[in-house]
C-alpha cells in the first residue's frame, strides 16, 4: 500500500491511491481548480486556425487556471475529425506549462474508438481523459451499458479518466448508482457534472467521498453552490471569457469568504447563462472576440449568432458589469 502523503511534480500536486492498483495509476492527480474548456478557432475555410489558439493560449497562461480541457463540447469537438482532435490536443501540449494540467476530450459513441482515441490523446500529452457517455442509442444507456463501457475505457487507459455528464447535450445523466460504482475503479478519477442539480452534485460527493473522488462543476452559474457542498473546482464556459473572475471566485470560495462570493456569483448567471444554455457556442466566441480573445465563426453547420441573438449577449454581460 503507498504510504498517505502528497507530493509535487512539474508544480502539479499528487496523491497517491487509496489501495494497490497499476503502475499506470500510481498517482492521482489533484484536480482542484478552474479549467476553461476552451474554444477551437477556425479560418475563414473552416481549417483550425492553430496560430489564434496559439494566441490564446498564451493569454490564459497570464490566469491562475488549474488547467484547460481541450475537445470538450466548447470545442465543437463532434465537428472535427479524430485526427484534428488529436492534433489539437498536441499543439496546446506543446504550449502548455508542465505545470498545468491538460484533460482532452476521448469520448466516441462506441467503447472500442473510445478506447483508442483515448490512448491517442495520451500519447498526444494529456494529463487525463474527460469521456462523455455515448447517447445516440440513449434508449439503451442504462447503468449496466455505462458501466460497462467506461470500465473498459478506464481498464485501458494509459492516463486517468474523468467522467463527463452533460445531459444538455446528450440527453441523460449518468445514473448517480453508476457513478458510485466507478468511482471504485483505481483509474477513474472524477466526474464533471454540467447538469446542474445540486443535490445530485451533493449526494455524488457523498457517496464516493471513501473514494477520494472528485467532483468539478460544469458550469459557472452554480459554482459556488457546487463548492457548498463538495465540490473541488469547475469546467466553466465562461472562463473562456472571465477567466480571472472564475479564479477569483473559487479563491472566494475555498477561503470561506461567502458573501464576498455571493456579489460575484450572482453577476456570473446571466452571462454564463447566455454563451451555454440560451446561444451556446457561437455566443461564447462572440463573447471572446469582445474580451481580446480569438474565437471567431464555428465550424458548419453552426451559425453565427443573429443580430437580435447578439443584442441579448450584449445585455446579459453589460447588465452585469462586465462590458
Amino acid at each position: 500500500m503507498l504510504c498517505a502523503r502528497v507530493w509535487t511534480r512539474c508544480g502539479v500536486r499528487y496523491r497517491p491511491w487509496r489501495r494497490n492498483v497499476s503502475h499506470k495509476a500510481a498517482a492521482r492527480l489533484d484536480l482542484s481548480g478552474i479549467y476553461p474548456p476552451i474554444a477551437t478557432p477556425f479560418t475563414a475555410k473552416e481549417d483550425v486556425d492553430y496560430q489564434r489558439l496559439e494566441e490564446n493560449l498564451q493569454k490564459y497562461d497570464k490566469i491562475p487556471f488549474k488547467g484547460l480541457v481541450v475537445q470538450g463540447s466548447n470545442g465543437e469537438y463532434p465537428y472535427l475529425t479524430e485526427e484534428e482532435r488529436v492534433e489539437v490536443v498536441a499543439a496546446v501540449r506543446r504550449s502548455l506549462p508542465l505545470g498545468k494540467l491538460l484533460l482532452a476530450g476521448s469520448g466516441c459513441e462506441s467503447t472500442r474508438a473510445t478506447v483508442q482515441l483515448t490512448a491517442k490523446m495520451a500519447a498526444a500529452g494529456a494529463d487525463a481523459v474527460l469521456v462523455v457517455n455515448p447517447c445516440f442509442y440513449k434508449g439503451k444507456m442504462d447503468s449496466r451499458a455505462l458501466i460497462h463501457h467506461f470500465t473498459k475505457v478506464a481498464d485501458s487507459s494509459p492516463v486517468p479518466v474523468v467522467l463527463y455528464s452533460v445531459p444538455a447535450n446528450t440527453g441523460l445523466d449518468l445514473p448517480v448508482d453508476a457513478v458510485v460504482q466507478l468511482s471504485q475503479h483505481p483509474n477513474i478519477l472524477g466526474l464533471k457534472d454540467s447538469g446542474g442539480d445540486i443535490t445530485r452534485i451533493g449526494l455524488i460527493v457523498h457517496k464516493t467521498k471513501a473514494q477520494d473522488f472528485q467532483v468539478l462543476a460544469g458550469s459557472a452559474g452554480f459554482l459556488m453552490a457546487a463548492y457548498c457542498v463538495g465540490a473541488v473546482g469547475g469546467v466553466c464556459a465562461l472562463a473562456n471569457v472571465l477567466g480571472q473572475e472564475l479564479c477569483e471566485l473559487e479563491r472566494l470560495c475555498r477561503s470561506g469568504r461567502w458573501e464576498e462570493a455571493k456579489v460575484l456569483q450572482q453577476r456570473l448567471i446571466e452571462p454564463n447563462a447566455a454563451v451555454t444554455r440560451k446561444l451556446g457556442v457561437p455566443a461564447l466566441k462572440q463573447a471572446m472576440e469582445w474580451f481580446g480573445y480569438h474565437g471567431g465563426a464555428c465550424r458548419s453547420p453552426l451559425q453565427p449568432l443573429t443580430e437580435a441573438e447578439t443584442q441579448l449577449l450584449r445585455r446579459d454581460f453589460s447588465t452585469n458589469g462586465w462590458l
